[in-house]
């Protein structure tokens, strides 16, 4: 047999969806595979770290769901560790007073929620655990190798058309007609989703149930900070990483076959280069890059949707815990405050935050003492909202985002497959957008491009995969 010839691949983004698409490639297609890595900013994109007096703390992307397989192999396969829990309380805030309030004992927990609620708090769970259930199918399909060529495959897959119309209709829509009350929704269910996507319970369905599994299931992050799963990958995956912006790409031909030549601008100055596969992982979206695609025929067209502001602010404060109503900052006993969707609320969430290392010997301040808060809206806080939430402060870093899509419902998803071996990765996130979403999605393209450059049509878009796979086990 001739020698197999090499593979020149580029990954556009070093972020989680990056990195573990590099990975993932490597993985599938073996030495064959030459990997350029394109990042401008810095790896692990919105997985990043602020610096509070000599300490790291995560400013954004902070927790993953227990349930999340691959961002756990990562872990594993990288010998990272899971980051020690500091238990903490939450609870829901009106604006003029505690909706709900957790307290240490979780039959009490349960017990209010079911006395506020009713029967609403178990049809959300097993709502959610309904949904969970037939996602985790993913992990089995992938493990035999199966791939999907475009988001509504992959969903259908999962849970046949009613997964596909998740993303079309409203989470509040879902939850109402399985028998939830308005009231849990108002109270509950917006200020979960407020605290992870900054927006309204007008969030599609599948994204909303993504984002409450994460409220109801146990989290966990890396100890050192979620990014070094980013950076361990790259280092694994020994690939190529260039520091550079990448502006557009456009189409060659050679010997028959599609040959993509990629351009972009570094502190050098530009340059290009060519490979015979791309994986694009930033967001294609006029408002987030200036991308161009030439030589396409049809033309690549252009992403329709928009992105959410929102702003993380890392403060290292005294709380004022009397606008919360406790006078006493020494009574305050949460370390977690969601919101209500109130007019009048000028922040989404605020949470008190552990450093990225947490020693043996860590313990949280009490709420008297100064402590690092990471406070979530959608505009940055002037000096009047900093001082409605804190007496006084040492330091406030602000980060400002696009970090997750405008969740307007009706819109189609975007594709996967631009051109022959021309992939998108970050469509992913206008189904749902966590860690572990990106990840799967990052384990489908690869697969994909390998099906594909092997012509093996039997393990893409496979109807009936249940069926299939148990027959394969």
């Amino acid at each position: 047999r001739p020698p197999r010839r090499s593979l020149p691949a580029a990954v556009v983004g070093a972020g989680l969806g990056g990195s573990a698409a590099a990975y993932f490639l490597q993985q599938h297609f073996g030495p064959q595979v030459q990997l350029d890595v394109y990042e401008a900013a810095g790896v692990g994109g919105r997985l990043a770290t602020v610096t509070v007096n000599k300490q790291q703390y995560e400013s954004r992307g902070a927790s993953i769901h227990a349930l999340s397989l691959h961002m756990q192999d990562f872990v594993k396969i990288l010998g990272l560790k899971h980051r020690r829990e500091v238990a903490g309380k939450s609870a829901i805030f009106s604006g003029e007073h505690f909706v709900l309030e957790e307290t240490d004992w979780y039959l009490l927990n349960l017990f209010r929620l079911w006395w506020h609620y009713g029967i609403s708090f178990l049809r959300l769970q097993m709502w959610v655990e309904e949904v969970m259930e037939k996602f985790m199918r993913i992990y089995k399909y992938q493990a035999h190798g199966y791939a999907f060529s475009s988001l509504e495959e992959l969903l259908r897959s999962l849970g046949g058309d009613a997964f596909v119309n998740m993303t079309q209709r409203s989470v509040a829509e879902s939850l109402l007609e399985v028998g939830v009350t308005q009231r849990f929704v108002d109270d509950v269910i917006a200020a979960v989703l407020r605290s992870s996507y900054g927006q309204s319970v007008l969030v599609p369905a599948f994204a909303g149930a993504m984002s409450l599994a994460g409220a109801q299931g146990s989290t966990w992050a890396v100890e050192g900070g979620n990014k070094l799963v980013c950076s361990g990958l790259l280092k694994l995956t020994k690939a190529n990483v260039i520091p550079a912006r990448v502006t557009g790409i456009s189409l060659h031909s050679s010997e028959g076959r599609a040959l993509y030549q990629v351009h972009y601008e570094s502190s050098e100055g530009r340059g290009s280069a060519f490979y015979d596969m791309v994986v694009v992982t930033t967001p294609l979206h006029p408002s987030r890059s200036n991308f161009t695609f030439e030589n396409f025929e049809p033309p690549i067209a252009d992403f329709p949707g928009a992105f959410q502001p929102s702003v993380t602010s890392v403060v290292h404060g005294y709380l004022n815990s009397s606008y919360f109503g406790f006078p006493d900052p020494k009574l305050f006993p949460f370390t977690s405050i969601l919101t209500t969707d109130t007019p009048d609320l000028f922040f989404n969430a605020m949470d008190n935050i552990c450093p990225v290392n947490i020693s043996a010997a860590f313990r949280r301040k009490q709420p008297q003492e100064a402590a690092v808060w990471r406070v979530l809206s959608q505009q940055p806080l002037d000096k009047q909202q900093l001082k409605t939430l804190f007496r006084s402060y040492y330091s406030v870093q602000v980060t400002e985002w696009q970090t997750y899509p405008r969740y307007d419902a009706a819109k189609s998803l975007p594709p996967i497959v631009l051109h022959e071996n021309l992939f998108y990765l970050s469509g992913v996130e206008w189904v749902a957008s966590s860690m572990e979403m990106i990840a799967v999605a990052a384990k489908n393209v690869a697969l994909l491009a390998y099906n594909r450059w092997h012509q093996d049509l039997e393990k893409i878009d496979q109807k009936d995969l249940m069926h299939k796979v148990k027959t394969e086990l």
